[in-house]
């Protein structure tokens, strides 16, 4: 076997296969030097798909003529100080970038200083370096790369086509957007504008949720939660969509670490646990989050796409996120974002109401209003808005005399009304109507109390009357071992069963009638392929979702007027009733504006 150099044109070719994976790669890399060099508005042009063209100019602080012909040479960088790698603020560093796209593309640079008369221009043929001449260049720097892949044409076979890759690139420019809101992005075809994000200057949280319901809706806006929080250095900001504001895949989570939007497992991860027992498996959040920590605490040196980091304690930042997101959801009390779908009723919405469990100061317009028709007058005595436990039937309360005092009790949902289809219950509020979807809601309900009873302690045991054996492959096996005592902290005996196969014994009380093999090999597949303790946790939530789904009333169920208003006063003193276990709305909300705009009253 003979060992040779490669030459360093098929060097370069092999480098560039790892940076510029698709015209898409070439955006984000151009785009992110003209953040650093601390641009305020950068346009890009891109044309079919980015095989002809990709252009990137910006008004940044440009270059000098010796630094333009380095910037083209591999591992020349501007953005390290010294050779230390530990505290990287900057998007690039490894120098890599240019001369990548310089060795599969016709790469043209043209710059010019700030305090300079004039600029410079420097052309790169296929890794193949021009002369540095004079330019007529404005203030900052165009970069245009042409003839994408040119030089590896095999690489041309794997692209999309135009209209995909174009959408790929516009995306990577969102994507710098959403960090960048003091930025003003610009991104077309050179026929027409495909993005067009002016400069937002303001209140910093302000500017950055403007800018985020310019990309990802005005809907995003509306049903998202601001997320603040700090621990030992780490901050986290940014926005979570309530748990209705779902989709049915995770392309509309966006993370940042230092203002870089990456891809990564554990934040990833960390979100899923946030939501859990919110949100189905197969349902997943909208959400933008921005950690910020000390750049020595994260390593950004992983993949040459530095879209990957690792951080020294990374419990520590899971935990952040999983406290500080549950925290933001659970303050929003009752909130839904699922709009209401009447065809009929285009200006009609679901509201958020007002924090319901914060003390509030009863008003005139607030207090309980006698019932508008004589027949379905029920004697009611004011509800304590406290949290109670919710037994198989609704705790239904002692009749009594309507309260004399003026100062009654305020009911965000109202007051019972009636009952549709033996399904809905329309409640009566100060200024409008609640529709509630009477199985969803108690749904809700019967699993925060599921959820509280496992929170409470060790729960009780249940000895299966005939063992259940599960065969797996000795590596699941192996991880169920591993997790023996976690199992049986929460009421699950696990043990080997010979060669190849585990018994279970025991299992939670709480658990009811339940597959278990089935669920054991979930857990197995789970501690194999993920943290185990979320993996755990996550499993129950989902068992306690399916119970409260077979446990709570069914519709076609018919109640009394007593029962529902007693629904009613548990949704307001419960967290999250806003939505089912599944991510449906449990109720919706007509105000009187919206209803005479139906009849055309207004």
């Amino acid at each position: 076997m003979i060992v040779r150099k490669l030459p360093d044109s098929v060097v370069n070719r092999i480098a560039a296969g790892e940076v510029v994976e698709r015209p898409a790669s070439v955006v984000k890399e151009l785009v992110e030097n003209s953040i650093d060099a601390g641009a305020s508005a950068i346009q890009v042009v891109i044309r079919d798909g980015g095989r002809a063209l990709i252009s990137v100019a910006d008004d940044g602080c440009g270059m000098a003529r010796d630094d333009l012909c380095l910037a083209v040479e591999r591992h020349a960088t501007s953005k390290l100080a010294d050779e230390t790698l530990s505290r990287i603020g900057t998007f690039g560093f490894r120098g890599e970038a240019l001369p990548s796209i310089a060795a599969v593309s016709r790469l043209s640079i043209a710059t010019r200083q700030r305090d300079q008369d004039s600029g410079w221009a420097l052309d790169v043929d296929g890794g193949h370096k021009g002369e540095a001449k004079p330019s007529g260049q404005a203030d900052g720097t165009r970069v245009e790369a042409r003839d994408l892949f040119f030089a590896t044409p095999a690489r041309l076979k794997f692209l999309k086509a135009a209209a995909t890759e174009t959408r790929h690139a516009v995306e990577a420019v969102q994507r710098l957007a959403m960090a960048h809101p003091e930025v003003g992005f610009f991104v077309g075809d050179g026929d027409r504008p495909l993005l067009n994000l002016p400069a937002l200057r303001g209140d910093a949280e302000d500017a950055r949720l403007r800018r985020l319901s310019k990309i990802l809706g005005p809907d995003f806006a509306r049903s998202a939660v601001a997320v603040a929080g700090e621990r030992d250095g780490v901050r986290l900001g940014g926005f979570a969509g309530l748990p209705t504001l779902n989709r049915r895949v995770a392309t509309m989570q966006f993370l940042f670490v230092n203002g870089r939007p990456v891809r990564d497992r554990l934040l990833y991860g960390a979100i899923r646990g946030a939501y859990q027992g919110l949100l189905p498996s197969d349902r997943h959040p909208m959400a933008v989050l921005f950690v910020d920590a000390a750049p020595e605490d994260v390593d950004v040196n992983v993949h040459p796409t530095k879209a990957e980091v690792r951080f020294r304690d990374a419990a520590l930042v899971r935990g952040l996120i999983v406290s500080t997101l549950r925290h933001a959801l659970a303050g929003t009390a009752q909130r839904t974002a699922v709009p209401v779908s009447m065809p009929a009723a285009a200006a009609v919405t679901a509201r958020p109401p007002a924090d319901w469990r914060a003390p509030l100061a009863p008003r005139a317009r607030d207090r309980v209003a006698t019932p508008s028709f004589p027949g379905l007058r029920e004697p009611l005595a004011p509800y304590d808005l406290a949290p109670s436990a919710p037994t198989a039937d609704w705790p239904v309360p002692p009749p009594g005399e309507e309260a004399a005092d003026p100062e009654q009790p305020v009911l965000p949902l109202g007051l019972a009304r009636a009952q549709l289809h033996s399904t809905y219950i329309i409640a009566e509020t100060a200024d409008g109507i609640v529709l509630v979807d009477q199985h969803a809601a108690h749904e809700r309900l019967t699993q925060e109390r599921l959820k509280r009873e496992l929170a409470a302690g060790v729960p009780a045991r249940q000895g299966l009357l005939i063992p259940e054996v599960i065969e797996l492959d000795e590596g699941r096996i192996a991880a169920l071992e591993a997790r023996a005592a976690e199992f049986e902290a929460i009421g699950m005996v696990i043990e080997r069963f010979g060669a190849g196969a585990v018994i279970v014994r025991e299992v939670p009380a709480l658990l009811g009638t339940v597959e278990v093999s089935a669920l054991i090999r979930d857990l197995a597949d789970e501690l194999v392929d993920d943290d185990a303790h979320l993996s755990l946790n996550e499993r129950l939530e989902k068992v306690i979702a399916t119970m409260a789904c077979h446990h709570s009333v069914r519709a076609g169920r018919t109640l009394s007027v007593s029962e529902m208003n007693a629904l009613l006063r548990e949704m307001e003193a419960t967290p999250f009733s806003g939505q089912c276990s599944h991510g449906r709305p449990t109720y919706v909300e007509l105000s009187l504006a919206e209803i005479e705009k139906l009849f055309g009253r207004r």
